[in-house]
């Protein structure tokens, strides 16, 4: 089993962030964080029903928009996106390779298994269980790394070793998506404060070739076209990573590129009535997103 000092190990075992990728800029380390300002969201909410937690972050004017920021909402799968770096780190630290098979079996099997079902009876590499439940959300996928990571305790000693110390994790998929008190929940701040700590502050403890692996997944995930995506201008991408829950949860969190310029972070948790549909909620996100970019002249 993975202990907290492995998680730890890993967290400390890079320098400085590298150079951006090509064509992605990295955020100004000048740029102070600013207070937040608020975003009226609330039409939104009595048009559709529903509760809107979104958070967006200027990494270019340091500017940062909220509504509901500091509230908690189940996250579902957008905790894969932070699996897939705690294992990461795991690899950079030694513990585990990229190339390691896993046995997968019929036991493995929970719903919403795209990549795992097909293999039952063989096995498939750590890197690709990572492609597969940051891509495509595969649960099984999930709880196989889950496991390997070293259960409930290493993902959660994760976060706090982030500085994250309020997000909960308390069960494997698909239990997880659950509505039960706090259980399995993050708040729109802490998700976005956690994109930027992994991805875009010098202090990233992800290598450049972490970073860019998982980065890659969620630029190519074919999830969730109608979410964050819909609401940036053209040119723009998004590296981003969804989270559906079926009586209403829709989620999404990610990383706005545009073609020139510093990125923006959005966290979006919207937990929608168990009446509306998932054409209605999607669009709610891609809406939300459209007015924080107007509000920061981004539009």
């Amino acid at each position: 089993m993975t202990h907290r000092r492995t998680v730890l190990a890993g967290l400390g075992a890079l320098g400085l962030l590298g150079c951006a990728r090509e064509g992605e800029a990295s955020a100004p380390a000048a740029v102070a964080a600013a207070v937040p300002e608020a975003i009226d969201l609330s039409a939104l909410e009595r048009a559709n029903g529903g509760r809107l937690g979104f958070f967006a972050h200027d990494l270019g004017t340091g500017r940062q928009l909220t509504a509901r920021g500091d509230e908690r909402f189940v996250y579902c799968s957008t905790f894969k996106m932070y699996l897939a770096a705690a294992t990461l780190l795991r690899v950079q630290a030694g513990d585990d390779q990229l190339d390691r098979l896993i046995p997968i079996t019929r036991a493995d099997m929970v719903n919403h298994a795209p990549v795992t079902e097909p293999a039952v009876g063989s096995s498939l590499s750590v890197d690709r269980l990572m492609q597969a439940v940051v891509e495509v959300s595969d649960n099984p996928a999930a709880n196989l790394l889950l496991k390997a990571l070293g259960g409930i305790d290493a993902m959660r000693a994760f976060y706090r070793d982030l500085g994250d110390a309020s997000t909960t994790v308390d069960r494997f998929e698909p239990e997880m998506n659950r509505l039960d008190g706090d259980k399995d929940t993050i708040t729109p701040i802490q998700s976005a404060a956690n994109i930027r700590r992994l991805f875009l502050d010098n202090g990233t403890p992800l290598s450049d070739a972490s970073k860019a692996r998982l980065l890659g997944w969620m630029f190519a995930s074919p999830t969730g076209v109608a979410r964050i995506k819909a609401g940036v201008p053209a040119g723009w991408r998004v590296a981003h990573k969804t989270g559906t829950g079926g009586y209403g949860p829709t989620n999404d969190i990610g990383i706005l590129y545009p073609p020139t310029g510093a990125p923006v972070i959005v966290a979006a948790y919207y937990h929608a009535t168990s009446t509306s549909s998932a054409a209605a909620n999607e669009a709610v996100i891609a809406q939300a997103t459209r007015l924080a970019l107007t509000q920061l002249g981004r539009a």
